[in-house]
């Protein structure tokens, strides 16, 4: 069985990436992206040469099923955003899902952060937050925080 690496990416600046995630960005067999176009800058940036194929919320069944067949096969994949870590508010969790389901090795490899480093920043006591999630500009923020506080409503409830 292969691993699925979950691998943050930098959210802005492309110096934002760990030694890490470069080197497994170099030795995985594939990188699952959102946008080949906005990885490939990254790979590009840092001379990367890998195969990238896209990977977002139109990805379809069949190509679920490929992918996990990979894993079987012993395959090791990347996943990345185009910003910041998979499967937070991203599509990325149904294949995280479905890997951990196959019995998949699944691996976190850590990067930049939005979430702590604008609250770094914020010149607020640290001792606890919430997170609920990233409003989409098609919902708007007012039905984002009433569903947030709604614990039935699991879209954006954490």
């Amino acid at each position: 069985m292969g691993t699925l690496y979950v691998v943050a990416t930098p959210i802005g600046n492309l110096e934002d990436i760990t030694l890490r995630a470069l080197r497994i960005l170099k030795e995985v067999d594939y990188i699952l992206c959102e946008d080949t176009r906005v990885t490939g800058k990254l790979l590009a940036h840092y001379d990367i040469k890998q195969t990238l194929r896209r990977y977002d919320a139109h990805t379809s069944e069949n190509a679920h099923d490929m992918i996990i067949s990979d894993l079987e096969e012993g395959k090791n994949i990347a996943l990345v955003s185009d910003a910041g870590t998979p499967a937070v508010s991203d599509p990325g969790v149904w294949l995280v899902a479905r890997a951990r389901t196959a019995g998949a090795r699944i691996e976190a490899i850590p990067g930049a952060s939005a979430l702590t480093a604008s609250f770094s920043i914020a010149g607020i006591a640290g001792n606890q937050f919430t997170f609920f999630g990233i409003c989409t500009t098609e919902e708007g923020s007012e039905t984002f925080f009433q569903k947030s506080h709604d614990p039935s409503t699991t879209d954006y409830f954490f």
